[in-house]
């Protein structure tokens, strides 16, 4: 059983820190690159289409910590696990009361007038990635380090 729940937990929290840490390094680097109306379309773009798939994507990686971390208690594996189920619970709480409300603005600027709006959204966005990308990374690797540990 425990086998089982770290493979699912592994392998929601592992794809998610991977799709984190590829828009950070990949995504958004690219569209800074963009003149700033199309940049705006761009990202707004992206904001509906990771907006429709993430909530879901991150609880799951969220929820599937829990019987993961259940079935460590007592053994080698438990701080680790309880490492990582936090890293990924406070990933979480930064997305909802950081990010999303910047990416609910961001669907409503006009991308022809609310250039420096935009801008300002973005930079604490930014920001606010990063720590999602540090949390998931640490946490992946929290929750690797539990399930080896045994």
């Amino acid at each position: 059983m425990r086998k089982m729940a770290s493979f699912v937990n592994l392998m929601a929290a592992g794809l998610l820190a991977g799709n984190e840490l590829g828009t950070w390094a990949a995504v958004h680097p690219a569209l800074e690159k963009l003149r700033p109306p199309e940049r705006v379309r761009a990202e707004q773009e992206l904001t509906r289409r990771f907006g429709a798939i993430m909530p879901f994507w991150m609880a799951t990686a969220v929820l599937s910590c829990l019987p993961n971390l259940a079935l460590s208690a007592g053994k080698p594996g438990f701080r680790p696990t309880l490492a990582g189920t936090l890293c990924f619970a406070a990933m979480l709480a930064s997305t909802r009361l950081g990010n999303v409300p910047i990416n609910e603005r961001t669907l409503e600027i006009d991308p022809e007038k609310d250039i420096k709006d935009f801008e300002r959204l973005r930079d604490r966005w930014g920001r606010l990635h990063t720590l999602r990308v540090a949390l998931t990374t640490a946490g992946i690797g929290f929750l690797v380090a539990g399930t080896v540990s045994g």
